[in-house]
């Protein structure tokens, strides 16, 4: 499994990176079931995320900045075979609000050492804008809304997610029909189908080190976006450390398990290959047991995978 982590490091370290339609989360490590539903259930307890990025926070005065709100919850159901999940992702940037909402079912079992899930999302994506706030450089442009304009469709994902106890993989595809939003007054516009990998590896230097590297990487099949991520673990309590974006900048990350259910993180993003401004981003996770009589399998681990 260390060989296929790095073949994959190797290869996509030569794509050509730029953004797309759907928000991203710095501590992409912690909110998995945001981008793929086959991860639901995997780490055998109700789990919940909650995320707050303020990006591009030099724009606040001009009205161009973004701040995007992430909440997860998923649970291992056995006598449903699996696991079930909810996420919702609010986004608002400038005058532009958009609202995904997404439940998840995934199929799990154990494959060799590990588990896989196989899993789908049914939901709906809004999509609205503030026209009577915008200023067009053209008076009465009809391609500016005059008020407040909303528009709602069907949006459905899949994906695949298999992990071990040191171990994690998965694929996964977002806005699979591509659905066209059609807005109050007319206008429409699609969302592109995004595919996305993560990756990661959970490595013991010590008895109180661990090592936590782990990769993201999103396309919309024409341009494409990674992160590499790695943080540095301390008696399994304590972590800090580095992301790199390619074609954008670095990010610091740390955080605190405050006991073995609740772990806290905060996320500082340093632009440096463009003129936008940094941001900052906020994470809070709590996990609820489930009470069963299932024995514990050992590539559980609601740590990190």
């Amino acid at each position: 499994m260390k060989k296929i982590i790095i073949l994959i490091l190797a290869v996509i370290s030569v794509i050509t990176v730029s953004a797309q339609q759907d928000p991203q989360f710095t501590q992409n490590m912690f909110n998995k079931l945001a981008n793929n539903p086959g991860f639901a259930g995997s780490r055998g307890v109700i789990a919940t995320s909650i995320l707050h990025r303020s990006q591009w926070m030099g724009f606040s005065d001009d009205g161009a900045a973004a701040s995007t709100q992430n909440f997860s919850v998923d649970a291992e159901l056995p006598f449903l075979y699996g696991g079930v999940g909810l996420n919702v992702v609010k986004d608002n940037i400038a005058e532009f609000s958009n609202l995904g909402l997404q439940a998840s079912y995934a199929y799990r079992t154990e494959l060799g050492v590990g588990q896989i899930g196989m899993g789908m999302s049914v939901g709906m994506y809004q999509s609205g804008l503030n026209g009577g706030a915008l200023r067009s450089a053209q008076s009465g442009d009809p391609a500016i809304p005059t008020g407040d304009v909303k528009g709602s469709s069907l949006d459905i994902g899949a994906g695949v997610y298999y992990n071990t106890q040191d171990v994690y993989i998965g694929l996964s595809s977002a806005h699979m029909t591509e659905p066209t939003i059609e807005w109050s007054d007319g206008q429409n516009f699609s969302l592109t189908r995004h595919y996305f990998l993560i990756a990661g590896y959970y490595h013991e230097l010590s008895s109180l080190l661990s090592l936590n590297p782990s990769i993201y990487l999103k396309s919309d099949g024409a341009t494409s976006q990674l992160d590499i991520n790695t943080n540095l673990i301390y008696n399994n309590k304590m972590w800090g450390g580095v992301s790199y974006r390619l074609d954008e900048g670095i990010s610091l990350l740390a955080g605190m398990n405050v006991n073995e259910d609740l772990r806290f993180g905060l996320a500082y993003d340093v632009t440096i290959m463009n003129a936008m401004s940094n941001s900052l981003e906020f994470m809070l996770g709590y996990n609820f047991k489930i009470k069963t009589n299932k024995a514990i399998s050992k590539y559980k681990n609601p740590r990190f995978l």
